[in-house]
Order: C-alpha cells, then sequence, then structure tokens
C-alpha cells in the first residue's frame, strides 16, 4: 500500500520515506528488466554483460557480484559464449581459472539493450508535467549521491 504524498508542511519520516523509495526502485527497475531486455539476452545475461564491459573477471568473481553459485553463473556464461557475446581465455596467473570477457558483438548487443532501457523509460518521463521531471531529475541526482556514499 503506497503512502500518501505529504504536503510540504507535513514531516516525512525517514523510514517511511525509505519503504516509499525501495519500493519505487524496485518496481522500476524490475521493469525495466523486463521491459527493455528483449529477446536476445536475458536480465541475468545483461547484467553479467554489464560487469564484464568494465573488466573481463572470473567465474567466481561474477557469481560473486550476482550472489549465485557457480553453477548457475557457468550457465549464464555458457549462453553468452555460445552466442558470441562473451570469451573465455586462460587466467594470466592461476592456471586452474578462466577469465571471461565482453566480446564486440556482446558490447553491441549491451548497448541496443541499454538504449531499449532508456527509451522505455524517456516514454513515460515523456508523458510527465515539467514540474514533475524537474522533482524526478532532483530526485534522481540526489539518489545518485545517497547510493555514492
Amino acid at each position: 500500500m503506497a503512502s500518501p504524498v505529504a504536503s510540504e508542511q507535513d514531516s516525512i519520516q525517514p523510514d517511511t520515506l525509505a519503504i516509499d523509495l525501495r519500493t519505487a526502485v524496485m518496481r522500476t527497475s524490475r521493469r525495466l528488466r523486463i521491459e527493455a531486455t528483449g529477446d536476445v539476452i536475458t536480465p541475468g545475461q545483461y547484467t553479467v554483460l554489464a560487469h564484464l564491459r568494465v573488466k573481463s573477471q572470473t567465474l567466481r568473481e561474477l557469481a560473486d557480484q550476482e550472489h549465485v553459485q557457480a553453477p548457475s553463473m557457468t550457465r549464464i556464461v555458457n549462453a553468452l559464449t555460445d552466442q558470441g557475446f562473451a570469451s573465455r581465455s586462460p587466467h594470466p596467473e592461476d592456471g586452474r581459472q578462466i577469465r571471461v570477457s565482453i566480446t564486440p558483438a556482446g558490447e553491441a548487443v549491451l548497448a541496443e539493450a541499454r538504449s531499449q532501457r532508456t527509451a522505455w523509460l524517456a516514454q513515460r518521463v515523456a508523458r510527465l508535467s515539467d514540474e514533475d521531471r524537474r522533482t524526478l531529475s532532483r530526485a534522481a541526482h540526489i539518489m545518485q549521491e545517497l547510493s555514492a556514499r
């Protein structure tokens, strides 16, 4: 149940605001994942490609970042390599491990998925009033600051 919007004079309790923000962020994130991933890659594959875009990693590093077990990450990476979106190479310091890297095709599919997500959200934002867009812009900057601390 959503909490009512507070008027300017009302004091907004931090715990109430935290619940509202968490709910809004999670619902928006879920919709972005579903609406704009497309048929080419799954939401989980998208996230792994985003991690690999930053740097190549081991299966264990990827599994830890995604909070999944190694066999689950192996399945995701296998699918990405089968599609040509990721590649495997020997680990330079530990011969028992492999490094997973994003390929140019993976970069392209990731860029397309990001573009679709941006377009989906931009369509919804375009329907808002100028005042609501300014409010969301300010909120976006504040949330970025919160998550950077």
